[in-house]
């Protein structure tokens, strides 16, 4: 295979996605540059903010992979107060970040989705709906799905983090709240609802190959969606797969790895909105800014109270736990300075993918 020809292709196999994630060097270089090409030619050179209030890490699901699993008895249970959401909501709105996003572990009682619905009106009045808000809050039924979207939830993330069903099985205890066709069938209502819908992958874990990286980026494009977060796996000590950590490999190339998913994603999807994930700063110190220049388009600054930010721990090395709201406010204006990207203040930054398929315009 050849790298120039590859990439004026606009579609590829699976053996040619391989191919990709296995160049290095030269290849590589010309792999990033045509990605930041088709960046800034179908969504522009903007990066926009969702601040991310983490609003609980209390969940019912027990993912082998993540920190804040309900078998993790080791950690500080906390829920905001819907004053301590509503401040950091008013925050953004003031600084003028556009969109918000609130993130818990999965709870799907009739409180919480009556509770969600509340803060979303208390949000909406509050900044004279000027906030674009994301949800990512798990699994739900359809009708809780539609019930936050009437009250303005327009966007919402819900993570496969693999979409290799073996490999999803190997993520996942086989205890029936896991199951990879109830998420997928989720993703579907959340489109039918008629959510910006996003999803996202990690890179890294174990068992994991290229295949199956390829696999995530042809599934996803297939899905249609109009949004993706997806990062790279670094193991937390508290789960069960972190017994596995000698067969991994080193951070640097799992995040090398990351990087070239996010560039092949945005060649293959050239019109969805990508996040800069924080995962990325986590292995490396320019991590979200390497991302913003081969086809990132989102940032989510943190804005959670400080008090809580080291409770909501999906993984060891967590950055930012200690800044306050403004500091990481300032720091991140001058990471997207460095790309030569501008941030897009006071936008939603909605996704294009999604008024394209919805032919909006």
């Amino acid at each position: 295979m050849n790298i120039d020809n590859l990439l004026k292709k606009e579609t590829f196999t699976k053996d040619e996605l391989v191919f990709l994630l296995n160049c290095e060097g030269d290849a590589k270089t010309k792999l990033f540059s045509h990605a930041a090409e088709v960046k800034a030619r179908y969504v522009g050179r903007k990066v926009y903010f969702r601040g991310l209030i983490e609003m609980s890490n209390i969940c019912r699901k027990n993912c082998l992979y993540c920190g804040i699993r309900a078998g993790n008895k080791q950690v500080h249970r906390y829920t905001l107060t819907d004053e301590e959401v509503l401040d950091a909501a008013l925050f953004a709105w003031k600084n003028r970040y556009g969109s918000i996003a609130i993130q818990t572990g999965e709870v799907s009682t009739a409180e919480f989705t009556t509770r969600i619905e509340t803060l979303l009106d208390k949000i909406n009045q509050a900044t004279n709906h000027e906030l674009g808000i994301t949800l990512s809050l798990g699994e739900q039924t359809e009708e809780t799905y539609r019930r936050w979207y009437n009250k303005g939830g327009i966007r919402y993330l819900l993570r496969i983090e693999s979409s290799n069903r073996e490999l999803y099985s190997k993520l996942h205890p086989n205890d029936g709240h896991h199951v990879y066709d109830e998420r997928v069938e989720c993703l579907r209502a959340l489109k039918r609802v008629g959510y910006q819908v996003g999803t996202g992958v990690m890179i890294g874990l174990p068992f994991q190959t290229l295949e199956h990286l390829a696999e995530d980026l042809l599934w996803m494009k297939e899905m249609d969606v109009d949004m993706v977060g997806m990062g790279p796996y670094v193991e937390h000590p508290s789960t069960p797969l972190y017994q596995f950590r000698d067969t991994l490999l080193p951070l640097a190339e799992r995040f090398n790895l990351a990087l070239k998913m996010t560039a092949l994603l945005r060649i293959l999807m050239k019109d969805i909105n990508i996040a800069a994930p924080t995962a990325l700063q986590a292995i490396d110190p320019l991590g979200r800014e390497k991302a913003i220049k081969v086809g990132a388009n989102i940032v989510m600054p943190n804005i959670t109270p400080g008090a809580y930010r080291n409770d909501y721990k999906l993984y060891e090395n967590k950055p930012c736990v200690d800044d306050a709201a403004d500091d990481c406010k300032s720091c991140l204006e001058a990471r997207i300075q460095l790309t030569g990207d501008e941030i897009g203040y006071g936008e939603h930054g909605n996704s294009k993918h999604f008024y394209r398929r919805n032919q909006k315009f």
